[in-house]
């Protein structure tokens, strides 16, 4: 078991942190973005930047090349409606995609938006860090946190819309 403290102070025992998130069992600030048979999407509220994504496999695996054909597929039209809906709803025009496979939590992938403050870190995938500890140190505020509520359920009226 690990201690984790979640981004609202709470202290919580799992096995495994992305288990736990898409199983329910621990309820994420703003809820769910979209979640299928096969993976479930949330925002990352550890980082409060509106539109930062993890899309989270439901079965607990760690490599991609473990991802059997269904999940594959849909894996790959998930990213795509997210992505779309961070540019259509969010205004995002770019977008990394982080996904390693030495991570403490299973296989996930991170969909880390791309905003004009942040290139004063740099242009390179090296300023994500900064950007992200930038963010978790100097943002965590209510005016970030209403815009980051507000923008979880927007994607998801969105999505919602987009896969019924």
């Amino acid at each position: 078991m690990r201690k984790i403290t979640l981004s609202n102070g709470e202290t919580i025992e799992v096995e495994c942190l992305s288990c736990a998130i898409t199983s329910g069992r621990i309820e994420l600030d703003g809820g769910v973005v979209i979640e299928t048979d096969y993976f479930h999407a949330h925002q990352d509220v550890a980082y409060p930047i509106k539109g930062l994504i993890i899309l989270a496999s439901k079965r607990h695996i760690k490599y991609f090349d473990e991802l059997n054909d269904e999940e594959k597929i849909d894996y790959i039209n998930l990213l795509s409606k997210i992505r779309k809906a961070q540019r259509d709803v969010l205004g995002i025009e770019y977008v990394y995609y982080f996904y390693n496979e030495d991570t403490t939590h299973h296989f996930h992938t991170w969909m880390v938006p791309r905003y004009e403050w942040m290139y004063e870190f740099g242009r390179s995938v090296e300023s994500i860090r900064p950007v992200l500890l930038h963010a978790r140190n100097n943002m965590n505020n209510e005016e970030n946190k209403q815009e980051m509520m507000w923008a979880i359920k927007a994607l998801a009226e969105e999505l919602r819309g987009n896969t019924q």
